[in-house]
């Protein structure tokens, strides 16, 4: 006799993460529904709710066991105005918000929280500094903006039997994200190390990161921070050399200078500039295997496959 799946509701589905995972879930027979900005019937319905105004329809939460949060405005999508910034923050810490008063004042099942968080937690670091979960946490913007956020998070524990957060890294898919734009300028054999090249590309597939919040949703003794990054970064020259090899394409010009990058991309530069190593033990000694352990195997395959 089968057991029923538990069934999950996914908040910011419509991103690289949620889209993929969502297949991932519904592929193991787990019942999912969204929490999104229009209302959606069909296999995997969606339910409104509306952060500014600090609404919910409340039959979202009707049979849900355990809740992934994904929602949070896109990091590199938009240059870094003032109003942008606090969309950053706001799209974080308010959604978050949001479901906490709403779980708190409505009855319900829901016995796990899931919920996305970042290695910018950690800041920027040198190379040689390996940051685990209880590294401490940084002090420039997206570091603020993490903390905050994961404030807002760990206010579940009242609540559920399980509150878990994944701090995602780099996260690789050649329908979006980091790497898309980086393979595109060594596709046509412009490609080039950024900064100072020694900056650290703490990295994980698509498909890992995804089978690690389903890890987490499997294993609710597993409580607090992870981090969802693959066991070997790469300095960022390092992990344009991988893109070259697998393109099979020269990379031979010198490094694209910081201040030419600052032009164009203002604070936001620091995204590309900077970087740091980050440790993925906990998770490999909580039980997680990863498919993926090698930049070149996995961008490879993500080329291949067009994942």
């Amino acid at each position: 006799m089968s057991l029923t799946k538990k069934h999950i509701l996914v908040t910011g589905a419509s991103g690289l993460i949620g889209t993929r995972l969502t297949a991932l879930l519904t592929q193991n027979g787990y019942p999912v529904s969204h929490l999104g900005r229009k209302a959606k019937s069909g296999a995997i319905p969606t339910y409104v709710w509306d952060i500014a105004k600090q609404t919910i329809d409340t039959k979202a939460l009707q049979g849900v066991d355990a809740i992934i949060h994904l929602a949070g405005a896109g990091i590199a999508d938009k240059p870094w105005t003032k109003a942008r910034k606090q969309e950053l923050l706001e799209s974080r810490t308010h959604s978050t918000r949001l479901l906490f008063q709403t779980l708190k004042n409505e009855t319900h099942q829901v016995k796990q929280l899931i919920s996305a968080s970042a290695i910018g937690y950690y800041g920027f670091a040198p190379q040689e500094h390996i940051l685990n979960e209880d590294a401490q946490p940084g002090k420039d913007f997206l570091a603020e903006v993490t903390q905050a956020w994961e404030n807002e998070v760990d206010k579940f524990t009242s609540l559920m039997q399980q509150t878990a957060k994944l701090r995602i890294g780099i996260v690789l898919s050649t329908q979006g994200g980091a790497l898309k734009p980086m393979l595109l300028p060594v596709k046509f054999g412009v490609g080039s190390a950024l900064g100072s090249g020694k900056q650290m590309i703490s990295w994980i597939h698509i498909d890992d990161i995804c089978k690690q919040f389903l890890f987490l949703l499997e294993n609710p003794n597993l409580q607090g921070a992870f981090n969802g990054v693959a066991p070997n970064p790469l300095s960022n020259k390092e992990f344009t050399k991988v893109i070259g090899k697998v393109l099979n394409r020269p990379v031979w010009l010198p490094a694209v200078p910081s201040f030419l990058l600052k032009l164009f991309l203002g604070e936001m530069v620091n995204l590309v500039i900077q970087g740091n190593a980050v440790s993925c033990d906990k998770m490999q000694q909580a039980g997680f295997n990863f498919t993926f352990t090698r930049a070149e195997d996995a961008i490879q395959h993500l080329v291949l496959n067009k994942l």
